[in-house]
């Protein structure tokens, strides 16, 4: 199972899909093992979460530096 190809999958369907998103906040592991159509390995599972996590945080962030900078 390729990692980063996973966290790609699960961070497209929070920002897509509204419903995933809840889901992914009340029961991550959960989200990512639907999405994935496996049954991760808890230890693995959580990997998954924190990047995925990780990624929709450094895109928030990156966000707001875009918007900061049409500001100027």
């Amino acid at each position: 199972m390729d990692i980063k190809e996973q966290i790609e999958k699960v961070v497209d369907k929070v920002k897509n899909d509204e419903n995933f998103k809840k889901e992914f906040k009340k029961n991550p592991i959960e989200a990512v093992e639907k999405v994935s159509g496996i049954d991760i390995p808890d230890g693995m599972a959580e990997k998954l979460v924190a990047g995925v996590q990780a990624k929709l945080g450094a895109d928030q962030a990156s966000g707001a530096v875009d918007k900061l900078k049409k500001l100027f």
